[in-house]
């Protein structure tokens, strides 16, 4: 596949604009189906997540205003695997009238298919992270924390919701469910509007 590569594009020149912007964050990722994105331009892959925050974290006066985009992703995801083993990734938002590419993203594993190619998505470059063409909006982050939450740490009627939907949170070989990881990045830079 290949993956258009923007570099020349200022993004940084750019990374505090979108602070100024007014955003629907309890509708974006809950409605707008995300998607994230780890990897290199060689080698990326993305999944659909639906849960995921803005927020502000370890500011800097003068050099970092901690905004951040927080994801969760569960440990059986392929893009899991990838983004725990990368410096930066992306969280990019898409018009309804892509669901059908999109859902691809989110239905199939890319450690299987080249489902990035199925999807008919067009992959590119922005500061070393990858996006798509296609997509409306997008954060380009510096991961800066990641972590796996661990089941006696959260609410019982939490640990309830997982263990009753084993299809949509796969169990191990020993029948167990695993927790989402958290996956916090540093907003470096943004593309299109919302």
């Amino acid at each position: 596949m290949d993956v258009k590569d923007i570099n020349s594009y200022a993004p940084r020149a750019q990374a505090k604009k979108f602070e100024s912007k007014e955003y629907k964050v309890f509708e974006m990722f809950r409605k707008d189906w995300a998607v994230v994105t780890a990897g290199t331009p060689d080698k990326f892959n993305s999944c659909v997540v639906a849960w995921g925050s803005l927020g502000t974290i370890w500011t800097v006066p003068g050099k970092k205003t901690g905004s951040t985009v927080t994801v969760y992703i569960y440990p059986t995801r392929y893009t899991n695997e990838v983004l725990q083993h990368s410096e930066k990734f992306t969280v990019s938002f898409f018009p309804k009238t892509l669901r059908k590419q999109v859902f691809v993203l989110g239905s199939q594993s890319g450690r299987d298919t080249d489902k990035v190619n199925e999807s008919g998505l067009t992959p590119k470059v922005i500061d070393g992270a990858v996006t798509y063409e296609e997509a409306t909006f997008t954060f380009v982050c510096r991961k800066i924390c990641q972590l796996p939450i661990k089941k006696e740490d959260i609410a019982q009627d939490i640990r309830d919701y997982y263990a009753a939907n084993p299809q949509g949170y796969p169990v191990d070989e020993n029948g167990d469910y695993h927790p989402h990881w958290i996956f916090m990045g540093e907003i470096i830079a943004t593309d299109g509007e919302l």
